[in-house]
């Protein structure tokens, strides 16, 4: 009754903390920074690949429609926009409640394993759940609804608490793995638009410091987290902890060689190949490849990789600069310092793409997301790249990862050429005749990589405890960033989805 009693308190503290951090803007924006990489993270690395290991591949796709299906519904109906958004806010609410009846189940099986560890994380990740459902729901429906939803999810947690295995099987992950997958994608679209147009009061970013902050807490609570996922019983008996072992461990293993990419780009930028060089070549060479990227592929792909990609980066730019085609994206206030142009300026472009990279490989490279063929493999990555703009290193990271997920050798080198330069952005850049030619190159490459051995055993073993001082440096330089930019700049170079997709619903609050 004490696991049942302190996580129905744990929910109480949402409006508690709504009431102290609405007081001011600033307040208000380190709160929407904290539930932003808070529930937004626990999604990506704790419940999703949990949905993958139950669901397989078709799991992403509901979850895609959870996530692009609102947006999609509130362009073609822009009439009906309130509506659209109002039941994606109602699914990704009704999702939270329909978890909480696994939370009680769960608290019954910490306490007949005596597991306490398994019990206060489920206490602890319903403070981002009950913080996120007061931050959706008051400046929407008002106190009473809100206050509402909470007791629900109190009585639900006690109906899981008290129900007994019958009730906790029909509702287990197996039996709704599709409607929890398209309930989570829901959850992450209201969480990833602001819901209720506080990023309209912050125009000119003057409380993206507060915002970092807010993320920082979300980050180390999720740390906290992750930390007692693999340290425990997994959530509900489902051991899932596998899947952030392997992100943990990527992040080890890339953490110091970022790090050294890092001092090359300053070192590069100091003798002069800097984004704003003259030469056309050159400032294709930069994006494609940094050189910066190449020490990745080198050290932990091996050498082989690396060739392969020194080859087919000189061929595209040289296409490209052949053609006089236009960089998307340029660099803008471009620091005078190269130290700040490696560990401030590049780091701000990159961090968003790396950590999005190792999330995307830990879902798609799943082993419950059967994708052997290498056709498959680069079709998914093909519509992963369109839509983004990859910058060399989140194409050398997402290579790495994919390649120790034991993806095909053809979709690895595929990553390392084709995610900087096929995206929309840049192919209207182009003439259709360019990009024709382009995706004649890509293909000649991913044939050679289908006919070549590219993989070597000589890659690089660093001792443990490099590794983790790689990962602290890389932390407090990631950290830092999130404090200059906060959550919601921090990731906008990946897609513009402030001026695709805004939510102004003509709620009554303004």
């Amino acid at each position: 009754m004490l696991y049942l009693f302190a996580s129905c308190i744990a929910l109480l503290f949402g409006p508690l903390f709504y009431r102290y951090f609405s007081s001011g803007s600033g307040l208000q924006k380190g709160l929407d920074g904290f539930i932003f990489v808070s529930l937004g993270g626990l999604v990506l690395v704790h419940i999703l690949p949990e949905l993958l290991e139950h669901g397989g591949f078709i799991t992403l796709l509901f979850v895609i429609l959870g996530l692009w299906g609102p947006t999609a519904s509130e362009r073609v109906f822009h009439r009906y926009s309130d509506l659209t958004h109002n039941i994606t806010l109602i699914l990704g609410i009704g999702g939270l409640l329909l978890h909480t009846i696994t939370d009680g189940g769960a608290m019954v099986i910490s306490q007949q394993d005596n597991s306490p560890i398994l019990a206060l994380g489920i206490i602890l990740h319903r403070l981002p759940v009950g913080l996120a459902i007061w931050w959706l729901l008051k400046p929407q429906v008002g106190t009473l609804w809100a206050s509402v939803v909470l007791v629900t999810m109190m009585a639900l947690t006690a109906v899981g608490y008290f129900a007994g295995e019958q009730l906790i099987h029909q509702l287990s992950i197996e039996n709704t793995v599709y409607l929890q997958a398209f309930v989570t994608g829901s959850i992450l679209h209201v969480v990833l638009h602001q819901p209720h147009g506080e990023h309209e009061t912050d125009k000119q970013g003057k409380y993206q410091y507060q915002a970092g902050i807010g993320s920082l807490l979300g980050l180390g609570l999720l740390a906290l987290l992750l930390l007692m996922d693999t340290g425990g019983h997994a959530h509900a008996h489902h051991d899932h902890a596998h899947g952030v072992e392997q992100f943990v461990g990527w992040l080890l293993t890339i953490s110091p060689i970022l790090l050294l990419s890092y001092v090359l780009a300053a070192i590069r930028f100091k003798l002069g190949l800097q984004p704003q060089h003259p030469n056309l070549a050159l400032r294709w060479l930069q994006r494609l490849i940094g050189p910066e990227s190449l020490i990745i592929t080198l050290a932990l792909l091996g050498p082989w990789f690396a060739l392969y990609q020194v080859i087919g980066i000189a061929i595209i730019a040289g296409l490209l600069t052949w053609n006089n085609t236009k960089l998307t994206d340029p660099h803008t206030n471009m620091p005078e310092s190269a130290a700040r142009f490696g560990f401030a300026h590049l780091v701000d472009r990159s961090a968003p793409w790396i950590i999005f990279s190792l999330l995307l490989a830990n879902l798609i490279g799943h082993p419950s997301v059967p994708l052997e063929n290498p056709a498959l493999q680069v079709l998914i990555l093909l519509l992963v790249f369109i839509p983004m703009r990859f910058c060399n290193l989140g194409a050398a990271v997402l290579a790495l990862a994919l390649f120790y997920s034991g993806w095909n050798q053809v979709a690895v080198a595929f990553s390392l050429l084709a995610a900087p330069v096929i995206n929309i952005s840049q192919l209207k850049l182009m003439s259709w005749q360019q990009g024709l030619i382009l995706g004649g190159v890509l293909l000649m490459a991913f044939i050679v990589a289908d006919l070549v051995p590219l993989t070597s055993s000589y890659t690089l073993q660093l001792p443990e405890s490099v590794n983790y001082i790689g990962l602290a440096m890389i932390s407090l330089l990631f950290g830092s960033s999130l404090l200059r930019l906060g959550p919601r700049k921090f990731l906008s170079r990946m897609i513009t989805l402030e001026s695709e997709h805004k939510h102004d619903h003509g709620h009554h609050h303004h």
